[in-house]
Order: C-alpha cells, then sequence, then structure tokens
C-alpha cells in the first residue's frame, strides 16, 4: 500500500478533528469536490471547495464538538476508502454516533473528491470492490503473517 495517499487522508482527517479550515484545504486539488449526495439533512449537494468549508464550518458550529474515527484505510488505485465513526455532542448535550465510509480520490498528491456514503458496503461497490474481497485479503494477510517463520531470541 502507497502511504503517501494513507498520510494525506489521515492529516484530512487530524485537520478537521483540530477544525483547522487551512490545513484541510491545503491539499485540494483545483476543482474539488465534497460529495455528499448520499448525506441525509440540511447538507446535501455536491459542493466545491469553498463551499465545502462553509459547510463543514456550519456543521460545527451546531455541535459543540465532533470528531472522526477512522477504523481503517482501503487503497484501491487513486482512491481512499475509510470507514469512519462520527462523534458528536449537540450544544444542548445530546450525543451523536453515526457510522459513515468516505472515499478520497487521491491525484498527483492532491485530495480532488470527498465522497461520503452511509454504508460501508456501498462505497466498495462504488470504487469496484466488495466486503468479501477485502475480508480475504485480510484472512490472507493474517494467514501470512502466522506461517512467517519466526525468529528465536
Amino acid at each position: 500500500m502507497s502511504q503517501e495517499k494513507v498520510e494525506i487522508v489521515k492529516a484530512n482527517i487530524d485537520a478537521y478533528n483540530r477544525e483547522d479550515w487551512n490545513a484541510l484545504a491545503k491539499d485540494a486539488a483545483p476543482g474539488f469536490e465534497m460529495d455528499f449526495s448520499r448525506a441525509i439533512g440540511p447538507w446535501r449537494g455536491v459542493f466545491g471547495l469553498d463551499q465545502s468549508l462553509r459547510v463543514l464550518g456550519g456543521m460545527r458550529e451546531i455541535w459543540e464538538s465532533t470528531r472522526l474515527e477512522p477504523h481503517e484505510f482501503i487503497e484501491a488505485g487513486d482512491l481512499v476508502v475509510v470507514p469512519l465513526t462520527m462523534h458528536g455532542r449537540g450544544r444542548d448535550g445530546i450525543e451523536l454516533v453515526a457510522r459513515l465510509t468516505f472515499v478520497w480520490t487521491i491525484r498527483n498528491g492532491a485530495i480532488e473528491r470527498v465522497t461520503m456514503y452511509q454504508e460501508r458496503q456501498d462505497a466498495l461497490e462504488a470504487v469496484g470492490l466488495s466486503e468479501q474481497a477485502t475480508s480475504k485479503e485480510h484472512l490472507q494477510l493474517v494467514r501470512s503473517i502466522y506461517a512467517a517463520p519466526r525468529s528465536t531470541m
């Protein structure tokens, strides 16, 4: 796996968690798009960079705090699929936990698009993967680790 794309995504998530909008925008490509067309709620649509920053800022104004907790990073060519949990606390104390999956499109070291999916399987299918295929890859990795010769100390 190319760590460069994954590191860009990790930095992007970290910038969101810190509410550092300049850092969030720094790796955006010209023509960047944030695709929230599958969102449930008032922030549904496809947004350019400036609109995206306004949408994210508006979301953060409603919430006392929000944090994205990524579960894994699945690289597929120019794409990085990230199933995650969004934790939020409303200004009136209401807690939110939402499980979403985002797909980052990264080319030439720049983020061209971030697409939100409600379901992990929908995101995997959209990028030409399946839950079964990624599970088989994980199983093969675990088997290879246990099959590797162990060094003795």
